[in-house]
């Protein structure tokens, strides 16, 4: 069985970050393991508190994991701190890491702030340019490309100037009003567009986790770089599609809706 590696904050509501990683790389078909870089108290309403790790707790967390199951893929999530970057970004270059899949989480879907300016600079500098690819959301695309994103043309300026500048790959994620769940992928110098059906679900949270971690999931077992985003993709598009409804706000998505067998099976009553 392939491996893959989720860095991660922990979502106490199940729907994000560590949870959603673990739930969707078992559903994609490899073995998730994690070092965790927060706690986070939150729900579908919003996150009311961040317990970071400290960077040699983490430093040990990658140790450990890499000396004994060495993962084929590494998603990064939310890392509040740059103490935190920098200290994956040391690990991922000393062990060789491959497959990096860096989700820059800088503010959660209710609003939160989650990362740090000084993090996202070390990120930058650090993280990107080891990446197989980042995936941006387009607030996020903003913030890295210094503009703003109103259309399909502004995605394709601001990827292309992400990825030149920052030596990577780069899947800039639509949605956010500029168009109907359509990503472009910047990579080597070529676009290209990755289609997708808007669906009528309001509970999207760790949609950007699942999508990310799907993608290092399918990197892991040997799919090229654009068909591990169109599986991933379709994935997410079921996932929302099985409505699940759980919670006050905007809740979580079904990663397991292909789930079945006897261990699947509830009480008949």
């Amino acid at each position: 069985m392939r491996t893959a590696l989720s860095i991660a904050g922990s979502d106490s509501s199940g729907g994000a970050g560590i949870q959603a990683d673990i739930k969707t790389m078992t559903m994609n078909g490899v073995y998730a393991m994690t070092a965790i870089t927060a706690l986070t108290a939150q729900n579908t309403t919003g996150v009311s508190g961040v317990y970071e790790v400290n960077p040699e707790f983490l430093a040990e967390q990658m140790d450990r994991v890499f000396e004994d199951i060495r993962p084929d893929a590494v998603k990064i999530g939310m890392v509040s701190s740059g103490s935190l970057v920098s200290v994956i970004a040391e690990k991922l270059k000393k062990y060789q890491a491959e497959n990096i899949v860096v989700d820059p989480v800088m503010v959660a879907a209710s609003g939160s702030k989650l990362t740090g300016n000084e993090a996202i600079e070390i990120m930058k500098k650090e993280l990107f340019p080891i990446a197989a690819v980042i995936t941006p959301n387009i607030p996020e695309a903003e913030v890295l490309s210094g503009m703003e994103i109103h259309n399909e043309e502004e995605m394709c300026f601001a990827a292309k100037k992400i990825g030149d500048t920052f030596g990577c790959a780069v899947l800039c994620k639509g949605g956010h009003n500029v168009n109907d769940a359509n990503d472009l992928l910047y990579s080597g110098g070529e676009y290209t567009w990755f289609k997708g059906q808007r669906i009528h679900n309001p509970n999207t949270h760790g949609t950007g986790c699942t999508l990310s971690s799907a993608i290092a999931s399918n990197l892991a077992k040997g799919f090229s770089l654009s068909d591990s985003i169109r599986r991933a993709k379709d994935y997410i598009s079921e996932a929302l599609e099985a409505m699940l409804d759980l919670g006050q706000g905007s809740g979580p998505m079904n990663h397991a809706f292909a789930l079945t067998g006897k261990f699947g099976q509830e009480v008949r009553r």
